[in-house]
């Protein structure tokens, strides 16, 4: 079972401060997957994130198994999957009402860039779009949920490593985690 931190080092640390050290797994450790990797789409499929989705049903539907949830968060970078992954409806929905006091307000105004990506990818792809003051021709505005939900869109979009390269993944993290 290859699980996270099950490779990395241990260390003498004292826990309570008192002079007596305990074996403990270093935490403090931080691995990063090489950039170079990751826009390498060879390498992956992409996959909405569906609501109710966690890490470990994700891990289990691609991998067989829900022990490489680590791979799937540590590939879209998610290390917080509170705050990096994506909200189910009924909790965006209530994290939109307890943040803004009228989600239908204006969060900001936009229009599409004159250069570079004039379009986007798909109807949720608003890449294209630049921040202007509200004053500006063509300024669209924005709304609080709009916004928000902006955020979980993308979120959901996901990469998966091929199972193919699993092995070989989890060899160089290995590695990694030791050095």
């Amino acid at each position: 079972m290859a699980l996270y931190f099950d490779k990395f080092p241990k260390i003498l640390y004292d826990l309570k401060g008192n002079g007596n050290d305990t074996l403990v797994t270093d935490i403090f450790r931080r691995i990063k997957v090489r950039d170079n990797i990751k826009d390498n789409m060879a390498l992956f499929s992409t996959y909405d994130v569906q609501d109710g989705d966690t890490p470990e049903s994700i891990s289990y539907k691609h991998f067989g198994t829900t022990q490489y949830f680590w791979v799937i968060c540590l590939m879209n970078n998610v290390y917080d999957r509170f705050y990096d992954w994506p909200l189910t409806f009924s909790a965006f929905e209530e994290y939109v009402k307890e943040k803004y006091a009228n989600p239908g307000a204006v969060h900001h105004y936009e229009k599409t860039q004159s250069s570079g990506a004039t379009s986007g990818n798909g109807p949720d792809d608003s890449d294209h779009k630049i921040e202007v003051n509200s004053t500006d021709a063509d300024a669209q505005s924005v709304s609080n949920y709009e916004y928000e939900q902006r955020i979980q869109d993308r979120k959901r979009q996901i990469k998966l490593l091929d199972n193919a390269y699993l092995g070989l993944f989890i060899e160089e993290f290995e590695k990694l985690a030791r050095t």
